[in-house]
Order: C-alpha cells, then sequence, then structure tokens
C-alpha cells in the first residue's frame, strides 16, 4: 500500500510520522498566509523604515511605476480594525484659564519660579515638564475655521486668538487693530511708520544686491512683532523665519501663524538658537530689544554663527540714529564688537520717517580673523565646539568660515541644485537628487488628490521629519509654507534645507514643540515613530499633533502598516477621522471635539 497521510491515518500505523506531516502543512500555510498579508502592495519608491532612509539608505528594492499601481488611491483605503477604545481610559482638558493656550515647555511655571536667575531671558527659554502631560488644550470660546490665506495676511478672527493687549499697546504703530468680529493687520510697525512696504523698498534702496526672492531667499526676523515683515516679503519669493519669545507682548507669534506667516517661539538667552551655522542669507532686527553687546557680546557671536558668509545683518533701532547719551554708548559697544568679528558696513541712512538702519555684511573667509590685532573674541576650536543646536550653551568664540562656502544658486533653481553642505559621500549627490525625484512623483500623483486632502484650505504645514526637505520642495508651487523638522537624534540635514532656500528647526518630538496650539493646518511624517518610540511613548507624539493642528487640519503619516494601526487607534480615541491607504498610509482629520473642562 502506498505511503500516505489518509492510509497512515486509517491504518494508525508510524503516528509519529503522520502528526510530523500534518504540523509541517500547518506551518506552511500560516507562512505563506503572514507573508501575503504583511507586505504591502507594490508602491513607487516606497521608502523603507528608518530614521530619514533617503539619506541613510541608498539601496532601492525594484519597484512598478506609480501611475500603474495607484490608481485612484481613495478606492484603495482601507480600515485596518481598531477604535481606539480602552487605549485610554478618559481624555481630560488641561486645567486653568489659560490653558487655550498651553504650551508644556515654555509654560512649566514650577520650573521656571526655581531659576536661580532670569537676566539672561532663562525665564523665557524651554524647561519641559516630566512627564509630558496628556491633557488636551481647549478651543477658546467662539473658535471657527481659520480666514484662508492670502486674505488671513491682513485679518483674523478675534475669537480664534482673543487677545487685545497689542491692540491698545501699539494702537499709535498701525500693528493691529479690532473691526468687529476681526483683527486687522495694517502693516505698521514701530519702525514702520510709512507701511511695511515703504520700509522693504528702503532697505532695497539701501542695498540693491540684495536682491530680494533671487540671491536673498532665506532671512530670520529677530523680535519679529506680528511678523508683517515677513508677512509681506512672500511677494518676493523670500521666506522668513520670524520669532520672538513668549512674553509680554501678548500673542505676537500666535498672531503670525493663524495670519498664515511663518513663525516660531524662540529667545536669543543662554542657549543656542535652533539652526545650523551658516544657514540664512540675512538677519533682520528692527527695535528688537536684544542687548548684542551683552555677556561678552555671546547674542551678536550666535547672529555670527547662524549667518551665511556673505550675508548681511540689518539692524534698525535707535543707537543707529539718536543722538541721546544711552544710544550713543550702544553704538559705540555695537562698532567695537562687529570690527572685533570683522563685520563691515556697507549701507548706512536714515529714511524720511526719521528712522534710520545700518547693514552689516559677515566676510566669506576666516583671513579677517587672523590679522586682528587682538584675539578677542578667540577663534572657535572645531574640535572642542558642540556641533549640536540643541540645549547647547551660547559659543563665546567666533566660528570658523568653511573654505567651500560659495553663495547658493539663485532661487528658484537654487531648490534643485547641489546644496554646499551636502555630504562629500561619492553617492551624496545621487541620492539627494533621488529624494527630490522621489518626493516630487509622491506628491504630485499621491499626496495631492489622492489621499482626500483639500489642498484649498491648507496654508502652515509642518514636515516632521524632514530629511533634505524634498516633501516641502514639492509644494513650492502650491500657496503654503512648509517648516521642515529635522529630529535631533538622525541625521543633520538641516543645513541643506536651508542650502535650498528652504526653512526649518531642530527638534525632539519626545517634548513638546515651541509653537502655540491650533497653528498647523497639516502636519507630515514619513517613518518617524519607529525610530520615536524606542525613545517615548507614541502617545505623546499624538497629543502634541492634536494640540499644534488646527481643528479640521489633517495629518498625512508614512509608515509601517504596524505604527499605523497603534496611532490610528490612538487617533479615534481623540475623535479624529482616520483612513488607511495603501496600508502605507494614515490620513487623519481632526475634529472640534474636546474633553469637557471640570469645573
Amino acid at each position: 500500500m502506498a505511503l500516505s497521510i489518509p492510509n497512515l491515518l486509517k491504518e494508525r500505523r508510524h503516528p509519529f510520522i503522520a502528526s510530523l506531516f500534518l504540523l509541517l502543512i500547518c506551518v506552511a500555510f500560516f507562512i505563506l498566509t503572514t507573508t501575503r498579508t504583511s507586505q504591502p502592495p507594490p508602491l513607487y519608491n516606497l521608502r523603507q523604515p528608518s530614521s530619514h532612509p533617503s539619506v541613510t539608505n541608498n539601496k532601492r528594492k525594484p519597484t512598478t511605476p506609480l501611475q500603474e499601481t495607484v490608481g485612484n488611491l481613495s478606492n484603495f483605503a482601507t480600515d485596518d480594525g481598531g477604535s481606539g477604545e480602552g487605549l485610554v481610559s478618559k481624555w481630560k482638558a488641561c486645567p486653568g484659564p489659560l490653558a487655550a493656550d498651553y504650551i508644556p515647555c515654555l509654560d512649566n511655571k514650577k520650573a521656571i519660579k526655581s531659576l536661580r536667575s532670569i537676566r539672561r531671558m532663562e525665564h523665557r527659554e524651554r524647561h519641559c515638564p516630566k512627564p509630558n502631560p496628556n491633557c488636551l488644550v481647549p478651543l477658546p470660546d467662539g473658535y471657527k475655521v481659520p480666514v484662508p490665506w492670502p486674505k488671513s495676511r491682513d485679518m483674523i478672527w478675534l475669537d480664534n486668538v482673543p487677545h487685545l493687549k497689542l491692540v491698545e499697546y501699539k494702537k499709535e504703530q498701525n500693528w493691529v487693530k479690532r473691526s468687529g468680529d476681526h483683527l486687522l493687520f495694517p502693516g505698521g510697525g514701530t519702525q514702520f511708520k510709512e507701511g511695511v512696504t515703504h520700509y522693504i523698498q528702503y532697505i532695497e534702496n539701501n542695498l540693491p544686491k540684495l536682491g530680494w526672492g533671487k540671491r536673498t531667499r532665506v532671512i530670520l526676523d529677530v523680535g519679529c512683532g506680528v511678523a508683517s515683515f515677513g508677512g509681506y516679503l512672500m511677494d518676493k519669493d523670500v521666506i522668513t523665519m520670524s520669532f520672538a519669545p513668549k512674553d509680554e507682548h501678548e500673542a505676537q507669534i500666535q498672531f503670525a501663524l493663524e495670519r498664515g506667516i511663518p513663525a516660531t517661539l524662540s529667545v536669543i538667552g543662554t542657549q543656542r538658537l535652533t539652526f545650523p551655522d551658516n544657514a540664512f542669507d540675512m538677519i533682520h532686527c528692527a527695535r528688537c530689544r536684544v542687548h548684542w553687546d551683552g555677556d561678552g557680546g555671546k547674542p551678536l557671536l550666535e547672529l555670527n554663527r547662524i549667518l551665511r558668509p556673505g550675508g548681511v545683518f540689518i539692524w534698525s533701532a535707535t543707537p543707529v540714529y539718536r543722538d541721546d547719551e544711552r544710544d550713543k554708548k550702544v553704538w559705540e559697544s555695537m562698532v567695537a564688537l562687529t570690527e572685533a568679528i570683522c563685520w563691515k558696513v556697507v549701507a548706512k541712512s536714515f529714511d524720511s520717517s526719521g528712522i534710520g538702519l545700518v547693514i552689516y555684511e559677515k566676510p566669506i573667509s576666516s583671513s579677517c580673523y587672523q590679522s586682528r590685532k587682538e584675539n578677542n573674541p578667540p577663534l572657535c576650536d572645531e574640535n572642542t565646539q558642540p556641533k549640536t543646536s540643541w540645549y547647547t550653551p551660547l559659543d563665546g568664540c567666533i566660528s570658523t568660515i568653511p573654505v567651500n562656502n560659495a553663495w547658493p544658486t539663485a532661487w528658484p533653481q537654487r531648490l534643485k541644485s547641489k546644496p554646499t553642505s551636502l555630504s562629500t559621500h561619492p553617492n551624496a549627490e545621487r541620492i539627494f537628487h533621488e529624494d527630490t525625484r522621489h518626493w516630487s512623483e509622491l506628491v504630485t500623483n499621491v499626496y495631492i488628490g489622492g489621499l482626500g486632502v483639500n489642498w484649498s484650505s491648507v496654508r502652515n504645514v509642518m514636515d516632521m521629519n524632514a530629511g533634505y526637505g524634498g516633501f516641502a520642495a514639492a509644494l513650492t508651487d502650491l500657496p503654503v509654507w512648509v517648516m521642515n523638522v529635522v529630529p535631533v537624534n538622525g541625521p543633520d540635514t538641516l543645513p541643506v534645507i536651508f542650502d535650498r532656500g528652504l526653512i526649518g528647526i531642530y527638534h525632539d518630538w519626545c517634548e513638546s514643540l515651541n509653537t502655540y496650539p491650533r497653528t498647523y493646518d497639516l502636519l507630515h511624517s514619513s517613518f518617524l515613530f519607529g525610530n520615536l518610540t524606542q525613545r517615548c511613548d507614541m502617545l505623546d507624539g499624538a497629543v502634541e499633533m492634536d494640540r499644534v493642528l488646527r481643528p479640521a487640519g489633517v495629518v498625512i503619516v508614512e509608515d509601517t502598516i504596524e505604527m499605523l494601526k497603534k496611532l490610528k487607534d490612538i487617533l479615534r480615541s481623540l475623535h479624529w477621522s482616520t483612513t488607511i491607504h495603501q496600508r502605507r498610509f494614515l490620513v487623519g482629520k481632526k475634529g472640534f471635539w474636546r474633553p469637557q473642562t471640570e469645573s
């Protein structure tokens, strides 16, 4: 009789062999089923999970062209289960009368009260609570979907940012005015007596080589007020990182972001700004109230660190044009300090309104530093100087200028040209261009039109794991701006982002971001959570996304299906609507639900 499984079972011969055969069949069936269900459908240039695959992984697996496999992506949406019920026992609203504007790392009153000194603005720096708070910020009474761009540049809903201190405090300077249910921004400022448009033209008249939107593309506005300077420069293809501390001038940065203007909360205190060396084409300060010569000149040395060689610093402040004793002393100190760091005055003038400014230019090489009579401030020791700009003390030395520091190609060619700061690795340029092409195709063929996102309602965008900035580069034809975030525990690609004419910051997503609640319309991440959850809880990241995203705002997350399922459960518990596409993309939409505030 032939030896077969049925015969073995029937005659009960060789019981051990029969059992083994059955076990092997079951195992084989399980492996084949698991393999089929765990692999995502083929999709063009799908990136493999890592901190940033296009930066760290040079190999690509064969893929099927996107146009043939995606089709109408909305038809491939899948519901992979999970209701979020039981994940969080009960969400609670953040307590207190100021909870609607809660910023965990800047509102840590206990830590601020324990500071030994606030002389150098230590109380405006980051002091994050431990553990991270998992409460949800409530909405201001009467909150509405924000006024759309470009109308929002000039007016916003009062109920969305119900702060009137600046209306009264700056009423003679045209910063902001109230008109019924709206706040209006007429383009005024302390130094903009004839309007911000006139002021921008005044700067250009003093230094025509600036070349707004061509040679000069990326600007830092220190102590920006309500950011009208940066808002109006957008008409000239200039992108401005506006920043100010969270201080007694209530809601400056919140106003800026509500208007749809790039901005972040920061202060030049005791720590470096979260930007790379040699990043900005121009830095601007109009009455920004920073004591540049304080603490041995460290604040100005910090500007020198982040200003691109050959870039300019525009200082529009009273010591430039007033003759009282105090202003004279400040001017004399500024002259001595700028000469010591080899900044050259390239323009100094007064306009018809009586406002004056001076324009300094940073040298393009370190040769001037070597020829100084005194080595004060000293040159930084490259072997001991910290490379990071995250919780790093300010330098008391001059950062040396790289030998290869050619000015970037004029915008917009700059966006796709080889960045000066790109790695010297033989494959670096090829990887950079592949990354640019990858994001261009993915955004065009999937993100726009394929995921059900209404891009006409999107203005403020954040890429939480930006890599080379390819996602932002692919969106430059849309009326949006992108804050590119480079996680501090991954590859340092932020210099490349600035070389491309884009803006960004360093951040650790295990902590809260320096921004007000409800300040972004769309958050995007690509394979961020695998790395993040090795160091902190995914729940913390989801709470922070909920805090900074506006109601009706959207998140797009590209990740493994395992990570997407976990995130989907959390977002559902927050009453978000969620959809998973192609087992690779999660699209979540935040609603207006908030837990009840305890009385």
